[in-house]
């Protein structure tokens, strides 16, 4: 066991207590309401003897983007004035719990080594996994050169503009290399991107009892609907070359439509969700869709159309640059794991991309099982393997301090 090991272990107890005081301040994203926890994590830090810059997002942003305040938060620690920065982000807005929980999803319960709640493993447990691994770096004594800075933040479920997107920006960070937060052993290097579409179609609401002086948008929409779900037999064709990764996938997450059960519905809402393989450009994907919908539709006489873009997420491939990062956690995490830790992409889109399209190098890996299925992230029961918490902070330690010796 190294020094940096053993300081992260003698903190156990106190690396637990931190998570859990962040899994109890809910931060459902919708609406969105994140800057408490901005506030909480603020003063935990500033506790942990780091100094903390609390950068508020204008209101007007945050509204116009569907939700009601984003504070981010960035810690700063230089080691030397040369040398590398390496930044380390995670997100603390999640999605609401749902249900079927059997246990509290705001409570932090332990139990079986396992402590549960909504983003107990997608991220808030890499607050806790990035802060006591920088932690044990700077009371450890190496010399070390560079600084590593903390990037919490609070827009990765609409996006991750007014996130790190927004850090970025405003000039507020520039890292050389960015490691973000993860959900399995494996050094992820790569993932989807997404596009998320609303579509209205417009008809004409009338009486039940007189169908036929209005134009149902409802039996539109499911025309719509069933051209949608046929076209995944097209994209199931499309196979990515990167491991982790199958094919693109279209889905209706939402809709909306109708006033009452004796109206013919004048208008329906559908919200869509694209995955794109790394492979894919997102241009020419948003022209398919978009070509797909208008053509269904317009088999509809008397339906108007309206498609509005809510998300255009690039998929993130791996930077050159990125070779001695990922290699240093491959590295450290042979070591802690005892087998080889294997780079993998991942279905998912994440706040990564942000950083990457401004050419820094970047990984992702932290705290979470073998396979994120395994945490239940963002479904009921969501837990993190309290083991898998420690151990992930022992790999992110001893990889910066391996990237930061001098």
């Amino acid at each position: 066991m190294t020094l940096i090991d053993q300081l992260i272990e003698n903190r156990t107890t106190q690396q637990i207590a931190f998570l859990q005081q962040l899994v109890r301040i809910p931060t459902d994203t919708p609406p969105g309401n994140n800057a408490p926890h901005a506030e909480r994590t603020a003063e935990l830090l500033t506790e942990l003897g780091f100094e903390v810059e609390k950068h508020v997002v204008p209101t007007a942003e945050v509204e116009a983007a569907g939700m009601q305040s984003i504070t981010n938060l960035i810690v700063r620690h230089r080691f030397s004035e040369d040398g590398p920065t390496i930044a380390l982000n995670a997100h603390g807005d999640v999605v609401p719990p749902g249900e079927g929980w059997t246990h509290d999803p705001y409570g932090a319960e332990i139990e079986n080594g396992k402590l549960y709640g909504r983003a107990a493993a997608v991220s808030k447990s890499d607050f806790a996994t990035y802060t006591f691994a920088l932690l044990a770096l700077k009371n450890s004594g190496l010399k070390l050169k560079g600084a590593v800075e903390l990037h919490f933040t609070y827009d990765e479920e609409f996006g991750g503009e007014l996130g790190p997107g927004w850090l970025l920006r405003q000039g507020l960070t520039r890292p050389d290399y960015l490691i973000a937060a993860g959900f399995s052993y494996q050094v992820v290097t790569a993932h989807n991107g997404c596009l998320q579409l609303e579509v209205t179609l417009h008809g004409l609401a009338s009486h039940a009892a007189y169908p036929h002086t209005g134009v149902d948008a409802l039996q539109a929409a499911n025309k719509l609907l069933t051209a949608l779900y046929a076209h995944n037999e097209v994209l199931k064709t499309r196979r990515s070359q990167v491991a982790g990764i199958t094919h693109p996938y279209l889905n209706v997450g939402r809709i909306e439509g109708g006033s009452n059960t004796n109206v013919v519905p004048g208008k329906v809402v559908l919200k869509l969700d694209r995955r794109m393989i790394p492979e894919e450009h997102p241009a020419e994907v948003e022209a398919e869709v978009r070509a797909l919908i208008e053509s269904t539709v317009a088999q509809s006489p008397g339906i108007t159309l309206d498609i509005k873009r809510l998300l255009l997420a690039h998929p993130m491939t791996p930077l050159p640059g990125a070779a001695p990062l990922i290699a240093a956690l491959q590295k450290q995490g042979e070591a802690v794991f005892g087998e080889p830790i294997p780079t993998s992409g991942t279905p998912l889109y994440t706040d990564v991309r942000l950083y990457t399209a401004q050419g820094i190098p970047a990984a992702i890996y932290g705290a979470g099982p073998r396979t994120v299925l395994e945490s239940n992230a963002k479904r009921a029961d969501e837990h993190l393997e309290l083991a898998d918490l420690q151990r992930a902070t022992r790999v992110i330690a001893n990889a910066l301090a391996e990237m930061l010796a001098c």
